[in-house]
């Protein structure tokens, strides 16, 4: 045996092994993200690869959807159709498929690199199948150093694709479950009080007035079971990948001070003042203008819901490091620091706050799944009874209106 060979054995056990450590670590997981990010970190490191990718399949839609990826910001938005495409031929096939050089391959969606800031020059894809059935594909791009594939490279993404098939369809029960439960617990209470107040004007002791008020209270909490009958699927379809983001040029200066227009009445009837701190001239941003006033309108309506008679909101915005950062800051009663890790989770109400927490429960979870849908980052910080500060950023478009 030669020295190189004896060297590639050595490569190849260690490979092996690495395989074996991330085996474990996805199956020690039920939490979905931080499961799929393990997933394309590993597949691009066991192919020595640049990035890493994973598709999920819609049935429904007879589409792919990026679910994860390493190094490409605003895939999650873009769809894959399963005709025509390098990843909807390993769907149909159910076979592994090398393409070393992407521009002589006709299957190559060239959208994808369109809508990104990623150049894809070679890919290796593998389905990831379980119980028989094609659940998406999972890739790895551009051989470090431009090499070519290997039939090595192959055969361990297979052998990942494999074990992140069962891992993710696990994943993917659970949250389903999970999420179910989520629902029907939420609604309850709503539902409970619909049954109730009918009953109570059954009574046939009830007067007209008691019954007119029992029916607006009625009304109410229905037109509460609709909004969240609303949310629920909106949030689903933004976890899944499945809500359709527009891919236009838009102008966050116009979004921002309809969002700020919106809600002024309300600001005022709290007396709590609303200024704006925004730039004469801003680039703009990739993405979709109903979705991104969307999160404007739960950011700058959560901070005026919770401040008090004379505290402020401000809506700022600058432009930093390729990317365009607006904040929602006001002087309300903050956030306790102990509350702050768990402010974007669903139904999460801070403790204390449940007075003036009416609504879904959603809000922040709808808007930071909108910011990555983009391509972007939320986050939050606050000083309890000093207030606390929103802030996103958004990747700035190409001066050609895209990201190509």
């Amino acid at each position: 045996m030669t020295k190189r060979d004896h060297e590639k054995q050595e490569e190849r056990a260690a490979k092996l092994e690495q395989l074996i450590e991330i085996s474990r670590s996805l199956n020690s997981t039920l939490s979905l993200r931080p499961l799929l990010n393990r997933i394309v970190t590993a597949a691009a490191e066991i192919t020595s690869t640049e990035a890493g990718s994973i598709l999920l399949l819609d049935r429904k839609g007879g589409q792919l959807y990026f679910e994860a990826a390493t190094n490409l910001p605003g895939l999650r938005s873009i769809l894959v159709p399963t005709e025509g495409s390098i990843a909807g031929w390993v769907v149909h096939t159910g076979e592994p498929l090398v393409v070393q050089d992407v521009s002589q391959d006709s299957r190559f969606y060239r959208q994808a690199d369109e809508q990104s800031t990623f150049k894809t020059r070679s890919i290796v894809a593998v389905p990831m199948i379980t119980r028989d059935q094609v659940i998406g594909v999972l890739e790895a791009l551009n051989k470090k150093d431009g090499a070519p594939f290997t039939d090595e490279d192959v055969e361990m993404l297979a052998v990942l694709g494999g074990q992140a098939a069962v891992a993710v369809q696990n994943a993917l029960l659970f949250q389903q479950f999970d999420f179910v439960a989520e629902i029907v617990h939420e609604m309850r209470t709503p539902l409970v009080s619909v049954m109730g107040y009918a009953e109570l004007m059954r009574q046939p002791g009830a007067t007209l007035e008691q019954c007119i008020k029992f029916s607006e209270i009625i009304q109410c909490e229905a037109e509460r079971l609709n909004g969240m009958a609303s949310n629920f699927l909106d949030l689903a379809r933004l976890e899944s990948g499945r809500a359709p983001i527009a891919q236009d040029s838009v102008d966050m200066s116009t979004i921002i001070r309809m969002a700020v227009s919106v809600l002024t009445p309300r600001a005022d009837a709290k007396q709590v003042g609303m200024t704006l701190d925004i730039p004469e001239s801003l680039p703009s941003v990739l993405g979709d203008g109903q979705r991104l006033h969307q999160a404007l309108l739960n950011l700058v309506g959560n901070a005026v819901k919770y401040c008090r008679r004379g505290d402020n909101v401000k809506v700022a915005v600058r432009v930093e490091d390729g990317f365009l950062e607006v904040s929602v800051a006001d002087t309300g009663p903050g956030i306790p620091a102990d509350a702050l890790p768990r402010i974007f989770e669903r139904f999460y109400r801070v403790p204390g706050a449940e007075a003036k927490a009416v609504g879904t429960g959603l809000g922040l979870t709808i808007t930071k799944q909108i910011v990555e849908a983009h391509g972007g980052k939320i986050g939050v910080s606050s000083v309890e009874g000093e207030g606390a500060t929103f802030t996103f950023a958004l990747p700035i478009a190409s001066s050609s209106g895209n990201r190509s």
